[in-house]
């Protein structure tokens, strides 16, 4: 008797079995097994076991898919309805049959703010500020995970901002500017760092509080200024020196509509006379014709999102047109050429901000 409770205590104080992610498979072989599943079955594996939905949110499932180059790109779309309710949309670009699906409800504190900004970084969509007539700015900020499909809060901006701007770059976001703020906030970075969750102010004398755009571009923060003397200006903020540097006043152009970064080359939707696509070239410093998009496919105002070598124009009610910069080239005198999609959504929505997220 005394030698089966010896047993039995043994058995207690040793460590628990390693449960395989596939019976009989090593996990090597089943997460490579799992991560050939299509990115549109992922939110029924994240279903199976708790240790199925951890290995869906680890780097070593997102490096596996894209060492095997499986990875899938999605648009997202923050969304605001004729009512001013926010709402957030996604596109599966992969898909035999296009269409926007609504993602799900955004956090409830978000769905009647308005003045928010929406970044993205890795696999992570972000939701920062805002401001509605029953509050002021905050500085709240939410996360959506897209390999585990949830929002949740994260940590909090330095200074509540509303109507401001944010750019992403590397593994961080630069968010300045807004309304209604001291000095001391309109002369500083709020910078968030992904990996750590934290966020750090840099005072810097050099930043202008008249900034009306802001991308990033070439491991630069890209600013567009604009003085109350109608005098617009450009400016590129290098990060890892703080410096700054006055561009050309050709790159003010993109005040006149959104622009994207597509396969290292800067583009621009100029919606001042119908819809045309503009390429930024770099040693003549200019922006240059790409081509006119048709009339009556897009709906301004509109967004730019790019995958790959495709660039995304989506305007009023989720319109959508692919154009393919690769295949079109340049064609100043002509329309160019691609795809267009106009889905029928239960309500009128504008589009605040599209952003692609890589899995």
């Amino acid at each position: 008797m005394s030698s089966s409770r010896n047993i039995r205590a043994e058995y207690d104080q040793t460590p628990q079995h390693h449960i395989p992610l596939i019976h009989s498979l090593s996990d090597d072989l089943a997460i490579l097994c799992l991560s050939r599943v299509p990115r549109k079955y992922h939110h029924v594996l994240r279903c199976v076991s708790k240790s199925w939905r951890a290995l869906l949110c680890s780097e070593d499932w997102l490096s596996c898919r894209s060492r095997q180059n499986l990875t899938e790109t999605w648009i997202y779309a923050m969304c605001v309805s004729k009512d001013r309710v926010n709402c957030c949309y996604v596109l599966d670009p992969n898909a035999l049959s296009l269409n926007w699906k609504l993602l799900g409800p955004i956090p409830p504190q978000c769905i009647r703010r308005e003045g928010m900004s929406f970044e993205a970084l890795g696999r992570k969509l972000f939701l920062f500020g805002g401001c509605s007539c029953h509050e002021k700015a905050t500085d709240e900020v939410y996360c959506y995970d897209a390999c585990a499909g949830k929002w949740e809060e994260v940590a909090r901006m330095p200074t509540g901002r509303c109507y401001f701007l944010s750019a992403a770059l590397g593994d961080k976001i630069y968010v300045t500017g807004g309304l209604g703020l001291s000095s001391v906030a309109l002369s500083c970075w709020d910078i968030y760092d992904c990996r750590l969750n934290e966020w750090s102010s840099h005072q810097d004398p050099s930043l202008i509080p008249d900034i009306v755009k802001s991308f990033a571009f070439e491991g630069k923060v890209y600013t567009v200024h604009s003085t109350w003397v109608d005098r617009q200006y450009a400016r590129a903020y290098d990060p890892s020196s703080r410096s700054w540097e006055d561009l050309s006043r050709q790159m003010t152009s993109c005040c006149h509509g959104p622009t994207v970064v597509s396969s290292g080359i800067l583009h621009m939707l100029d919606e001042t006379h119908g819809t045309r696509l503009m390429t930024w070239e770099k040693e003549n410093e200019e922006w240059v014709l790409l081509g006119r998009l048709a009339q009556g496919l897009t709906n301004p105002p509109c967004q730019l999102v790019a995958v790959g070598s495709c660039v995304y124009v989506v305007g009023h009610n989720l319109s959508t047109v692919v154009v393919d910069t690769e295949i079109n080239g340049a064609r100043p005198e002509g329309v160019l050429v691609g795809s267009s999609l106009a889905p029928k959504l239960g309500s009128d929505v504008s589009v605040m901000s599209c952003k692609a997220v890589t899995i």
